[in-house]
């Protein structure tokens, strides 16, 4: 699962033309690629957030995207931070991450959450429902794609689907890797016990211990064994040409979002691979430090080192780092 990813959230660019759109898109994720990060992700939104910008923005369609950005990178995972469930059938999104998979040559990431963005649905037709509606969808599509993605034919009379023995042909050429985004402790993290690999979460770095808690409860209650799960963190920070100016646009963006500051975001000089860089250096020290008292109780197994560590993220993408 990740180490260090880095998302692509913003695809409005000063001065660049639409017919250049996906060129300066392409760039990033290449140089990602080379510059030690693990994973490229991508926002799964049709409709700019409203913290980055106006809903009218360029938002481009995720999986479309990641299988372009295939092509021009050979190394680093691919996925979504995360696919909203809403808008796709479970038969749908299965096939789709397996295309995603074949054509990245065994790179691909399934990271799903219950879908939140009230506005995108109401504009667009998609059912959005209730928070119980969604997250009982969200149970039930996992339900289905997760056999799908493993080689079985799932049946499922449900609530929201139904399908009798799906078949995913072609199969994906690795097992994917399954991330649920969102730090809900009552629902979400307990689908991450029954069903991920990973738990991406954003929160304050002082509620992280009571999420990893949280977590480990439910993993004990469901005998799930919580060194298989890694734990992935988001925050921010803003990359600039020079202190004064990424000063700025953090203070801009802390003005247009200030759940920002809650998250502590920080300031990094460079590009991709400063960022790369600066972000595995910090890992081993600032991480610790977060989790130094849940790090006490849980350890693991193999390696004894504390389990849960947080990163950051860029202003042009954000950062996601894990342990195991």
């Amino acid at each position: 699962m990740t180490l260090l990813g880095y998302q692509i959230p913003n695809f409005t660019y000063p001065d660049v033309a639409p017919d250049q759109l996906f060129d300066a898109v392409a760039a990033q994720a290449e140089e990602a690629d080379t510059s030690g990060f693990d994973t490229v992700l991508v926002m799964d939104h049709f409709y700019q957030l409203p913290m980055l910008g106006a809903h009218s923005n360029e938002m481009f369609e995720a999986y479309t995207l990641l299988s372009a950005l295939a092509q021009h990178t050979s190394t680093v995972r691919l996925s979504a931070l995360v696919t909203g469930n809403t808008y796709r059938n479970p038969t749908l999104l299965a096939k789709v991450v397996t295309a995603l998979d074949v054509v990245s040559h065994g790179r691909a990431q399934l990271g799903i959450g219950a879908g939140w963005f009230e506005l995108e649905h109401d504009s667009l037709g998609y059912e959005f429902g209730t928070f119980t509606d969604r997250f009982e969808r969200l149970e039930e599509s996992l339900n289905i794609v997760l056999p799908m993605l493993r080689g079985e034919k799932p049946t499922l009379e449900g609530k929201w689907y139904r399908v009798h023995e799906a078949v995913n042909s072609p199969a994906p050429l690795s097992r994917i890797p399954v991330m649920i985004g969102g730090g809900g402790e009552k629902k979400t993290l307990r689908m991450v016990a029954q069903y991920a690999d990973e738990s991406n979460i954003i929160c304050a770095p002082e509620d992280i211990a009571r999420k990893l808690k949280a977590l480990d409860d439910h993993c004990t209650a469901l005998g799930r064994d919580r060194s298989e799960i890694t734990v992935s963190y988001q925050t921010s920070c803003v990359i600039a040409p020079t202190k004064e100016q990424a000063e700025q646009e953090l203070e801009d963006a802390i003005a247009r979002t200030p759940e920002l500051s809650a998250r502590r975001a920080g300031v990094i000089l460079g590009g991709p691979k400063q960022v790369a860089q600066t972000y595995r250096k910090l890992l081993d020290l600032r991480c610790r430090r977060v989790h130094r008292q849940h790090a006490r109780q849980r350890r693991h197994p193999r390696t004894r080192q504390p389990l849960g560590r947080d990163a950051g993220a860029a202003d042009r993408g954000l950062i996601t780092s894990r342990a195991q």
